[in-house]
C-alpha cells in the first residue's frame, strides 16, 4: 500500500514538472531589460528562444523571429526599434548567439518529448494499473519511467542554466557594452518543472526498491471442511491421558 502511494505522488510530481518544462517553450520572458527615459525613449526589451521583441511605453512590441536554426545571425532592417535590436545582435556576435540559442532549443525540445514517453511508462508501471504485466514487469517499467523523468529534468535544468549563465556573464562584464538583460519569468519555471521531474523520478525508483524488498508470502488454500471432521481433527490430535479403567464380572450385573 505504502508503495502504491508513492507511485501516485511521483506520478503527480512528474506530470506537474513536465507541464511546467513544456510551459517555458512559448513563454515569452526568458530575459528581459528595461530602459528608463523619457516617454518617447521607455522601451522593454524581451527574448525568448524564438524571438527577440521590443515594447514601447505605448505598449506596442516590434518583434524579430529568429529566421531558422541556421540564421539566427539575420537583423531587421527598417525602423527605429528594429535598430536597437539589430545594434544588440551584432554586438553580441552571430555565432555565439547561434551556439546556445541551438543548445537551448534542443535540450528543451528533448526534455518535453522524454517527459511525454516518460508519463506512459510511468501509467503502465503503477500498481493501480491494471497494464504491465506481473508486479515484477510493472516494477521494472516503473523504474525507466522514473529513469527517463530524470533525464527530462536534467535536460531541462541544464537549458535554463546554459541560458542563464549566458544571460549572467554578460550583465557582469564590464567589456560588454550592448543592451544587457536579467533572468526572466521562463527561466524560474523551467528550473521548478526540472526540478519536480527529478524528485518525481526518483521517487519512482526507490518504490521500485521497496518492491523487492518485501515479497509477497503465499497462501495454500485447504478447501472448507465440515463441523464434524473439524472436531475429529482437534480429538485426534489431543491425546488421552486418561488411565484405562478395568472392570470386574460384578459390574455388569
Amino acid at each position: 500500500m505504502a508503495s502504491t502511494s508513492a507511485e501516485i505522488i511521483a506520478f503527480l510530481l512528474t506530470i506537474s514538472g513536465w507541464v511546467l518544462v513544456s510551459s517555458t517553450l512559448p513563454t515569452d520572458y526568458w530575459k528581459v531589460s528595461t530602459i528608463d527615459g523619457t516617454v518617447i525613449t521607455t522601451a522593454t526589451f524581451w527574448a525568448n528562444l524564438w524571438k527577440t521583441c521590443v515594447t514601447d511605453s505605448t505598449g506596442v512590441s516590434n518583434c524579430k523571429d529568429f529566421p531558422s536554426m541556421l540564421a539566427l545571425d539575420a537583423v531587421i532592417n527598417s525602423g527605429v526599434i528594429a535598430s536597437l535590436i539589430n545594434d544588440s545582435l551584432r554586438a553580441r556576435g552571430s555565432k555565439g548567439l547561434k551556439g546556445y540559442i541551438q543548445a537551448c532549443r534542443g535540450l528543451m525540445i528533448s526534455a518535453v518529448c522524454l517527459g511525454f514517453f516518460g508519463a506512459v511508462f510511468g501509467l503502465v508501471g503503477m500498481k493501480c494499473t491494471k497494464v504491465g504485466g506481473s508486479d515484477q514487469t510493472k516494477a521494472k517499467i516503473a523504474c525507466l519511467a522514473g529513469l527517463i523523468f530524470i533525464l527530462s529534468g536534467l535536460c531541462s535544468m541544464t537549458s535554463c542554466s546554459l541560458y542563464a549563465n549566458r544571460i549572467t556573464s554578460e550583465f557582469f562584464d564590464p567589456a560588454f557594452v550592448a543592451q544587457k538583460y536579467e533572468l526572466g519569468a521562463a527561466l524560474f519555471i523551467g528550473w521548478a518543472g526540472a526540478s519536480l521531474c527529478i524528485i518525481g523520478g526518483i521517487i519512482f525508483c526507490f518504490s521500485v526498491v521497496e518492491n523487492s524488498n518485501s515479497p509477497r508470502r503465499g497462501y495454500a488454500y485447504n478447501g472448507a471442511t465440515s463441523v464434524m471432521s473439524s472436531r475429529t481433527k482437534v480429538h485426534n490430535t489431543v491425546p488421552d491421558k486418561t488411565p484405562p479403567k478395568h472392570f470386574d464380572k460384578n459390574a455388569y450385573v
